[in-house]
């Protein structure tokens, strides 16, 4: 099965990044036929920023998209949304690509289930 999560908050302040990220892992690690695709867009792009920092016991998300890509997961992130924010691509983490509308599109046709958060 092909799942696409879009995720659109922010990675703090509020939970619906990191409950969308949860049920990623969750579902790469449900079933090996099963291809997980995150596509991070508005302020959510900001979550794949490298070399965060949380407080110990603190979610992580950069952490939480680390597994999604060992978990043969792909991650995207909105390229227009990442330039409105000043997000370049050497910031962001490794495994994870600019990507485009065109690419989404397609993605949400292709997708046997579409996810937003």
């Amino acid at each position: 099965m092909q799942v696409l999560l879009i995720l659109n908050d922010p990675p703090y302040g509020t939970e619906r990044t990191y409950n969308g990220l949860r049920l990623a892992l969750a579902l790469a690690k449900s079933d090996p036929a099963t291809t997980v695709t995150v596509f991070l867009m508005a302020d959510a792009v900001v979550a794949a920023k490298s070399g965060q920092k949380t407080p110990d016991g603190y979610y992580n998300v950069e952490r939480m998209l680390k597994g999604v890509l060992a978990g043969k997961g792909q991650v995207l992130l909105c390229g227009t949304c990442m330039d409105a924010r000043g997000l370049a691509d050497a910031e962001i983490l490794g495994g994870v690509r600019r990507s485009t509308m065109v690419e989404l599109a397609a993605m949400t046709v292709s997708a046997e289930k579409v996810l937003v958060f």
